[in-house]
């Protein structure tokens, strides 16, 4: 029996020793996958992080072309220049970018790059390809046209050089010395358009050579003694007064800045304004009196469904956003029906979008405690929708708000209410702006509406977080896409909704309205552009299927014939978002979070929508990965 176990016991002694071998190799193995996986951490961090690093350097060089945008940053460096918007400067920025993309290419690995990193590379080459994609049409675009360089400028001029000491002035001295070469710049330009057959409509000619008075009238361009200051005469004597009293000049050094100011604008700029006049009134006798769409110009069916590209970041056709809009503007008929039902109101939809149009009681009086009235109500609505913030949003802004009246030389009766974003440093707060002059184009009923649109939840706290993002490309924080920007806007006012807004019956109809309106655009800013609508007959469809007021419409409808596709971003943008969070919360059912889900979609930057819809789609792998 001893005999027949020993031979037992080596075969046992063996097997463990294998075993122990084994488990010796597999250890072994497993650290090594440990340590290659590490390695591959690390790598994918290096590369990821030498990648941003040298975006940041990118983004510098870039900034290097656009003076302008490094004033709207914060950034005083060329603070005494404007932009070269010559043919020339176009092509050099172009040719920048195309070398800039070849050097990322080739020096980057894309695969050893973390989802960020690679995020980041793609919306780089994006822009791109889209500036690519913009070349062949680069004259159709409507230089002195509504709110162009002729008023923009000025108001660049007057909201964002900040003036803290004497170099400043001299800084804003230099700028207004450069006009004249920019004027000249953009002039050549919209001749070379013109000579092409690429002409705005005869109303567009009218409204620049307005606004051109607006900002040319009083002193010193004109020196009656009944004229008053001009805007921008207005604002440089301001900023000199307050260095003044801060005693940061001397009052010789005060004067002689005047001086130089009322030189400068009284010569070279008021010679430019005349010349651009003369040539908008020579140019206009060949514009067509008719308010025709981009189909009327040449290559115009290419043009326009770039433009719808461009804005929507998505490829759609033109009857295809057609057919959504008008699906849409169906859709929100029968939501406002339920309203008209429970504010007891008898008659057809139709009859009750001219009582919300002509009730009195649904606009404060054109006067400036009118307005002053609806700057407060503005405050109120906002005010009480950020103490919610906190229950939707991870991330909030800390960027201040202001609501504003436009300026007068810029403002216009039945514009859009905007928003202008702050600096990235919070130096400069963003601002909410309302065209004021007329007060009948702003119903009280859409009043709370636009304030959570562009304020909070919408453009000031989806821009302000942009700014404000760490640990991404700097450009990523300044990066713009209209259908993320103005979707977001509009995702916002149906968010407000759910957070506990419109309590008001009418304050929901008019969230319905917002939402109405940007139905309403899909279908007439196609119609205008693709289908040959007249301007009469899409400021009729908006008139019969919406309760906005009619200055407010012609407005409105004179704004998507001259900026072709634009006015579609908003709601397509819109649907995207809404469409990636049920997306989200049908995958992630009980577990799914909409605070996170925000903080998701908010915290990249506004991207393409293609890029978010990637995004939002990781994270949904990521937490289920986590529940698993």
């Amino acid at each position: 029996m001893r005999l027949f176990l020993f031979p037992l016991l080596l075969v046992i002694a063996a097997c463990g020793e294998q075993e122990a071998n084994q488990q010796a190799v597999a250890q072994t193995a497993n650290a090594d996958v440990v340590e290659m996986q590490n390695n591959t951490v690390d790598t994918v961090a290096a590369e990821t992080a030498r990648l941003n690093e040298w975006f940041d350097e990118q983004y510098v060089e870039q900034l290097d072309f656009s003076p302008q945008t490094k004033t709207r940053l914060g950034d005083k460096s060329d603070y005494g220049s404007l932009n070269d918007y010559s043919v020339a400067g176009l092509d050099e920025q172009l040719q920048w970018r195309r070398q800039s993309v070849a050097t990322m290419q080739t020096n980057f690995d894309y695969e050893l790059l973390n989802e960020d990193g690679k995020l980041s590379y793609d919306m780089w080459s994006y822009s791109l390809d889209r500036a690519e994609a913009g070349v062949p049409f680069r004259q159709h675009g409507y230089i002195f046209g509504r709110g162009g360089p002729h008023a923009s400028l000025p108001n660049f001029l007057i909201n964002y050089h900040r003036v803290d000491d004497a170099s400043d002035i001299e800084a804003y001295l230099s700028r207004l010395g450069e006009l004249d070469r920019v004027f000249a710049e953009l002039l050549e330009r919209a001749r070379a358009a013109s000579e092409a057959g690429i002409r705005q409509p005869a109303f567009a000619y009218d409204f620049a050579m307005t606004e051109i008075d607006r900002v040319t009238s009083g002193v010193p361009f004109n020196t009656n003694d009944s004229s008053p200051n001009s805007p921008i005469w207005t604002d440089i004597q301001g900023k000199i007064e307050a260095l003044l009293e801060t005693e940061l000049i001397s009052g010789d050094q005060a004067q002689d800045y005047i001086a130089q100011a009322q030189e400068i604008l009284a010569g070279e700029v008021m010679s430019s304004y005349r010349e651009i006049l003369a040539w908008l009134e020579q140019d206009k006798a060949f514009a067509s009196d008719m308010s025709q769409g981009v189909w009327a110009l040449p290559d115009g069916e290419n043009y326009y469904n770039y433009r719808l590209a461009q804005m929507t970041t998505l490829e759609f056709t033109a009857d295809e956003i057609h057919e959504i809009g008008l699906a849409e503007v169906e859709r929100l008929h029968l939501a406002m029906e339920e309203i008209m039902t429970a504010v007891d109101f008898g008659g057809s939809l139709q009859d009750f979008f001219v009582f919300m149009r002509e009730e009195d009681r649904f606009y404060f009086p054109n006067t400036d405690e009118g307005r002053q009235d609806y700057l407060d109500l503005n405050n109120q609505y906002l005010d009480s929708i950020t103490l919610k913030l906190s229950d939707y949003f991870g991330r909030l802004p800390k960027a201040q708000l202001e609501v504003r009246r436009v300026e007068a030389f810029r403002e216009q009766a039945g514009a859009a209410q905007h928003y202008a974003s702050g600096t990235p440093d919070g130096s400069r707060p963003g601002v909410f702006y309302s065209h004021m002059s007329d007060m009948s184009t702003l119903p009280i009923f859409q009043l709370e509406d636009v304030a959570y649109h562009e304020g909070n939840p919408g453009h000031h706290m989806q821009i302000s977080i942009q700014q404000e993002l760490t640990g991404v490309p700097r450009f990523r924080t300044q990066y713009r896409t209209t259908a993320y920007t103005e979707g977001w806007g509009l995702y916002a006012e149906w968010l407000a909704k759910e957070m506990g807004a419109f309590e008001d019956s009418y304050s929901d109809f008019g969230r319905l309205s917002g939402e109405l309106w940007r139905a309403i655009r899909l279908v007439v800013d196609t119609g205008i552009h693709a289908k040959q609508w007249g301007e009469e007959r899409a400021v009729q469809y908006f008139i019969d299927n919406s309760a906005q007021a009619e200055g407010a419409i012609r407005s409105e409808i004179q704004r998507y014939i001259t900026g072709p596709g634009q006015a579609t971003a908003y709601k397509i943008g819109m649907m995207k978002f809404q469409e990636l969070r049920r997306n989200s919360e049908s995958a992630l059912g009980t577990n799914f979070d909409i605070r996170a889900f925000h903080d998701v979609v908010l915290g990249a930057g506004a991207l393409p929508m293609p890029l978010l819809e990637s995004r939002v789609d990781r994270w949904i792998e990521e937490v289920q990965t986590e529940l698993n």
